[in-house]
């Protein structure tokens, strides 16, 4: 494990104690070991209490140990936001060139939302065993396996001959995302002690998100009015295999540091959760273009299966698994529910916002595809200015206003196109009504996707890191997927409103959910993201106070405490 810590008591040659109450002054430093930080605290009796606090707020702005030039701490950073460019440019690009595709291809008009969250739903499904495969061999391995991978999918995508061809190629590629989303979050959070610089790093992460987003808009855009369609998989295939090659030589090589936490695979988990999710996402999604709508038979039999799949998971989980997915102690933090309930809602309204906006867009406002792309531009700008600002104020401001402000933005953005007028309407007006939406849920999704990066990997433990980034990664994909399914039940559902009319419905049902989000981030107390130890630091303060308490239950927490002569 990475850390050598120097106990509070003296210790003579003899291995006797000193005078309890001569107590040692601390000096903290970082030092690298194995990839990860490292913080060793020594010393003699303190003269300045806050001594500690100082240090660490010390260690909290410079760069990690690991990361030994600031060339190394590019290339790393690179790395990581790229494959986040990757993602969200397969996602946002893919809504435009959805009408050529859908011709090309002859896909029927049911099936056009399966087209937007087959990547989503296999990239959500997969995600915890995933995660648990990087907590096990380290982020190294699984990361550029992970980028190579949906590069190579990403490539066949483009020469896919048939619909249903491209739907496994699109299916294939989430199994990369699964892989390195989680593990790049799990890098980052390694890496960086909680602080000023994790805190900006992470907001880098949130805000090449919308720049990936608008690029795949953009190349979506010209490839589907001027191209076709598949040049948009060649061009983010070439992308993503770049990205490979410099992550190969920038990640830190941390498989020893995680064979020696004794993570294991919870292959119960995996044979009933992962196809729980598949089974209900799959039926909530595709139960509007069934025949029968939910009283089809490959409807109901998906529905049954996947209840009686969760059912399983739920039970195995607790009293089979011996390293389950979701141990209790990664919902002991305070607050840590809450939040995950909150984010499972929230991406659930930004999935809607990001798939019926393209389509009003382009079907309700008639605005050609590249010009859509255009329209998009705000998302892309305030979304990097918004994602930055939020970094450099998580130490400063409490978090709660942050998180109230988000959501109130994502109501905002919901209201601008529930509410907006017909286009050949005098009152009609992109500044008006456009625009100010797409600066709204640009500001929610990137204040809370960095707040709740550090909030989660923060509160975790180090073994645990992957499962942090496996979190939040299947409560984006499997939240869009649920409620963007949700969204398609009630638009099918109100057709005889027409167009317009019926992809309203599924804004409303974005500003009622949003809301729900909104009521629940007002008695979050959460502080402000300074500063600190880590979640295994302060467990090892803990135990170097108590040592009777430490659990065998827990053999990482004991490894990383040492004793030596002062």
């Amino acid at each position: 494990m990475p850390f050598t810590l120097f106990s509070k008591e003296k210790i003579t040659e003899k291995g006797e104690k000193n005078d309890p109450k001569a107590q040692p002054q601390v000096v903290v430093q970082e030092v690298p070991s194995n990839g990860l930080h490292t913080i060793s605290l020594d010393g003699d009796a303190p003269s300045d209490p806050d001594a500690l606090d100082i240090d660490v707020e010390k260690l909290g702005r410079q760069r990690p140990a690991i990361l030994p030039s600031a060339l190394s701490e590019v290339a790393f950073c690179f790395s990581i936001l790229a494959s986040m460019i990757m993602a969200e440019y397969f996602i946002s690009g893919a809504h435009i060139i959805l009408p050529t595709l859908a011709t090309d291809l002859d896909i029927p008009a049911t099936s056009h939302t399966w087209v937007s969250s087959v990547l989503t739903l296999s990239a959500g499904a997969s995600l915890l065993p995933l995660g648990r495969l990087a907590d096990m061999y380290g982020g190294y391995v699984v990361f550029n396996a992970g980028m190579l991978w949906f590069s190579v999918w990403s490539l066949a995508a483009g020469f896919a001959p048939t619909y249903i061809s491209f739907i496994i190629f699109r299916a294939m590629q989430g199994l990369g995302a699964s892989a390195f989303l989680p593990t790049g979050i799990m890098l980052l959070g390694k890496v960086y002690r909680p602080g000023p610089r994790k805190n900006f790093v992470f907001s880098m992460y949130g805000a090449i998100a919308p720049l990936g987003f608008f690029f795949g808009l953009l190349i979506g855009g010209v490839s589907g009015e001027k191209l076709t369609w598949r040049w948009f998989f060649y061009l983010g295939s070439a992308m993503g295999f770049i990205a490979s090659l410099v992550s190969f030589f920038s990640i830190p090589r941390d498989w020893k540091t995680a064979r020696e936490m004794g993570v294991r695979m919870d292959w119960w988990g995996t044979a009933t959760i992962c196809p729980a999710l598949i089974l209900i996402v799959f039926s909530i999604t595709q139960s509007s273009g069934a025949p029968q709508g939910w009283a089809t038979p490959y409807i109901i039999v998906t529905t049954v299966l996947g209840v009686l799949f969760l059912a399983a998971g739920v039970y195995v989980e607790r009293n089979v698994s011996a390293d389950p997915f979701l141990p209790a102690e990664i919902f002991k933090p305070k607050y840590m529910k809450a939040m995950l309930f909150c984010l499972f809602l929230a991406y659930g309204v930004f999935g809607i916002f990001l798939f019926y906006t393209n389509f009003y867009i382009e079907l309700v406002l008639e605005v050609p595809p590249f010009m859509t792309a255009i329209w998009y531009t705000p998302w892309a700008v305030s979304g990097m200015l918004f994602a930055a600002t939020s970094g450099l104020l998580l130490h400063l401001i409490p978090n709660r206003f942050l998180l109230i402000i988000s959501s109130a933005c994502s109501i905002g953005a919901c209201l601008f196109f529930a509410l907006m007028p017909s286009k050949d309407s005098p009152s009609f007006s992109y500044w008006a009504h456009v625009f100010p939406a797409m600066v709204a849920e640009t500001a929610f999704i990137d204040i809370l996707y960095t707040l709740s990066n550090v909030f989660i990997t923060t509160n975790l433990p180090l073994r645990h890191q992957g499962l942090a980034g496996a979190l939040i990664n299947c409560t984006l994909y499997i939240g869009m997927c649920f409620f963007l399914g949700v969204a398609d039940i009630a638009v099918a559902a109100t057709s005889d409103r027409g167009m317009k009319g019926s992809y309203e419905v599924a804004f409303w049902i974005g500003v009622a959910f949003a809301g729900v989000t909104l009521v629940v981030f007002a008695f979050m107390d959460i502080g402000e993201a300074k500063s600190d130890l880590t979640e295994d630091e302060k467990r090892a303060q803990r135990e170097l106070e108590s040592p009777s308490t430490i659990s065998s239950a827990n053999p990482s927490s004991t490894n990383i405490i040492e004793r030596v002569e002062a």
